[in-house]
């Protein structure tokens, strides 16, 4: 049960991650950097939500 609220946070964080990215790139002031590097946020939350599901499914 825990793997699988640990899965569904990861997902939640990779699919805001997105959308960061998405508005980080439709940004109108190309002059102003970011602090935080989405994509690379988006792909550690979505390797964490598969590794979190396999482990779930294994577990029963």
């Amino acid at each position: 049960m825990v793997s699988w609220i640990a899965a569904a946070v990861a997902g939640l964080v990779a699919v805001a991650a997105g959308v960061g990215d998405w508005r980080r790139s439709a940004r109108a002031d190309l002059d102003r950097i970011g602090v935080v590097d989405w994509r690379t946020l988006q792909m550690v939350a979505l390797i964490v939500a598969a590794c979190c599901a396999i482990v779930a499914t294994h577990g029963q």
